[in-house]
């Protein structure tokens, strides 16, 4: 008996200390409506603590996280529009991770959707559900919270990520019925069916090991060999032009152009003349529109 209370008290004490944590999230979801005029704001507020308790404290994933492992970030939803109970608006995504035995945190997703709509009626519900797809906010948080567990999952483990991807896919595929913006297949390169597509398809399967070897071998390297890391990294960027080859307009690239490039321009500023040069041949045409970032690397 007082082996079984011991245990107990271990178990309370290992919870209560933050060593075991059941959910995998601590991301803050804002709603802004300073475009908003003559609502009535509570809506609003409960919008926003229904959102939050529904991405942090549900359990998403089977895996354990202690406290300090939780995956930062926020979610900010932006009105634009209210008639009645429907709203007009864009969603953005931003989510970080720690590089390994340093103080700096690495962007993983900074993400923003412009083609978001919801209904809602005070008091409802915000409850997830697989395969009982009714609320299209439901449906787009959901979504984008199995997007950051996959990209967060393959940072760590090759291929890791690739049952929330399929969990996002099945998301797009059960949302069709909402007949909402975002869901459609061949809807854009940018909306909520190209960007799981794109993590799903094998045309784009190099990403998942790029994606490993950028974190793992590449930042998680740079505090004990920052040369090592360094090069890590430069060793990745073959493989974007392997994906833009592939599909030119793949929304794996638009994502990666908006997350990943001013920290890779901050990477580059240590390499060889000979690696900016073939790292700004590669990037460029893959990424035109950013050339004021690319231009960097020459410098």
């Amino acid at each position: 008996m007082k082996k079984l209370y011991f245990i107990y008290i271990l178990c309370m004490f290992i919870s209560g200390s933050g060593l075991i944590k059941a959910q995998e999230l601590n991301m803050k979801v804002t709603l802004n409506t300073s475009q908003i005029q003559g609502t009535d704001k509570s809506v609003f507020d409960k919008i926003e603590e229904s959102l939050n308790q529904l991405v942090n404290d549900r359990k998403w994933t089977d895996a354990t996280f202690a406290v300090n492992e939780l995956i930062e970030g926020s979610i900010l939803i932006t009105i634009n529009e209210v008639q009645e109970n429907s709203y007009k608006g864009e969603i953005q995504i931003i989510v970080n991770r720690p590089v390994y035995n340093a103080t700096y945190n690495t962007p993983l997703l900074n993400y923003r959707d412009t083609e978001f709509e919801f209904s809602y009626l005070l008091g409802e519900n915000l409850e997830y559900i697989e395969n009982n797809i009714n609320s299209n906010l439901v449906a787009t948080v959901a979504y984008y919270v199995y997007i950051v567990l996959g990209l967060d999952f393959d940072s760590y483990a090759l291929n890791g990520g690739k049952p929330y991807y399929e969990k996002a896919m099945q998301i797009v595929n059960n949302a069709q019925s909402l007949n909402t913006k975002g869901w459609a297949p061949f809807g854009g390169d940018r909306n909520r069916y190209a960007m799981a597509l794109a993590l799903t398809e094998e045309s784009s399967s190099v990403f998942h090991s790029m994606w490993y070897n950028y974190h793992r071998k590449g930042l998680d390297e740079m505090a004990a060999n920052p040369s090592r890391g360094r090069a890590g990294v430069i060793a990745t960027i073959p493989d974007l032009q392997t994906i833009y080859k592939a599909r030119p307009a793949s929304a794996i690239l638009s994502f990666y152009g908006d997350t990943k490039l001013d920290e890779l321009v901050n990477i580059y500023s240590e390499a060889t003349s000979e690696e900016k040069n073939e790292a700004y041949k590669i990037l460029q045409p893959i990424f035109p529109t950013k050339r004021y970032i690319i231009d960097k690397i020459k410098k």
